[in-house]
């Protein structure tokens, strides 16, 4: 990570209000709200070479961020998601008791977002993202009946599209999150649009960065270090910080295509993952309060990966 702190705060991204899109009973997505894109592209203070997030990239996240005893998004969660302006987002969990889904989106990404969430299970997976949604689903996980594996294929500015999915894998046993990973694996070679970034992303319970269900979707996403961390130096995303159960994952076309992650005023080379007890400065990610990552039933710490967009 290089920290690097500029004596102006730069304007957050943002993106044109459209017509949100919700969706449909039977789980397609309708009605993808028109491209928007970062608009962040201001000039950097004099005085210092202060980081810029550049206009032409794109923020995937993967969040199972979900507190309290319902496993539904709460006010940290969505402090949480309104602090990192995530382009993309791999959810998991996608439940809210406050309201509908759409509020969820309209609160903690913008009114101009579109989102996919599973039509069955109690913990569906879903989608949210900035740019249109051309077509989503729900493939069957056939190792358990209260989520699926959630796809999206997303209209990105520029030449080449993306295939996202999110996953959230089972806690049973590094065996079964293996055949899910297999599962997975066979599902996007066989449907992944050809020429189409992937990323797939999400909760998936790994204890370890050997665990076998990586190494089975390394088949079609990158699974190396350097990995995400925190200011620390912790890559680790479980709530006690010693387990590394979520990833953001890329195709070798995407991969190549990363960038450092600009959060405020601070460049983490690898990406990000955030966790509000030990990130400074907060004004950085602004309405995060520092007890958020701590509050009681907090699931994971999300993780944020920055690419280019191809022209």
């Amino acid at each position: 990570m290089r920290a690097i702190f500029a004596l102006a705060l730069l304007a957050a991204c943002g993106g044109s209000q459209n017509t949100p899109c919700d969706a449909s009973a039977d789980g397609d997505a309708v009605d993808a709200a028109p491209e928007a894109t970062s608009d962040d592209s201001g000039d950097a203070a004099d005085e210092i070479d202060a980081p810029v997030r550049p206009a032409n990239t794109f923020r995937l996240v993967a969040a199972n961020i979900t507190s309290g005893n319902n496993q539904a998004y709460e006010d940290p969660g969505i402090r949480i998601f309104q602090g990192l302006l995530p382009d993309v987002v791999l959810i998991q969990e996608f439940n809210y008791q406050s309201g509908t889904l759409r509020d969820l989106v309209d609160t903690a990404f913008g009114t101009n977002y579109s989102f996919f969430v599973e039509p069955t299970g109690t913990i569906p997976n879903g989608i949210v993202s900035r740019y249109p949604i051309m077509n989503a689903g729900s493939w069957v996980d056939a190792s358990t009946t209260d989520r699926g594996f959630a796809w999206a294929y997303i209209d990105l500015p520029g030449a080449t599209d993306l295939f996202a999915v999110s996953l959230h894998l089972l806690t049973s046993s590094a065996t079964a999150r293996d055949t899910e990973a297999k599962q997975v694996v066979s599902l996007v070679q066989a449907n992944a649009p050809q020429g189409a970034y992937i990323a797939i992303g999400g909760d998936f319970n790994t204890d370890a960065t050997t665990e076998a269900a990586l190494a089975d979707l390394g088949a079609v996403v990158v699974v190396a270090p350097p990995f995400p961390a925190d200011q620390d130096g912790n890559t680790n995303t479980s709530t006690n910080r010693n387990r590394p159960h979520d990833w953001v994952l890329a195709s070798p076309s995407l991969d190549a295509q990363k960038v450092a992650a600009w959060v405020g005023t601070s460049i983490y080379d690898d990406g990000l993952v955030f966790d509000s007890r030990v990130y400074t400065p907060l004004s950085d990610v602004a309405p995060v309060l520092a007890t958020d990552s701590a509050v009681t039933g907090m699931q994971h710490m999300p993780v944020v990966r920055d690419f280019t967009i191809s022209p």
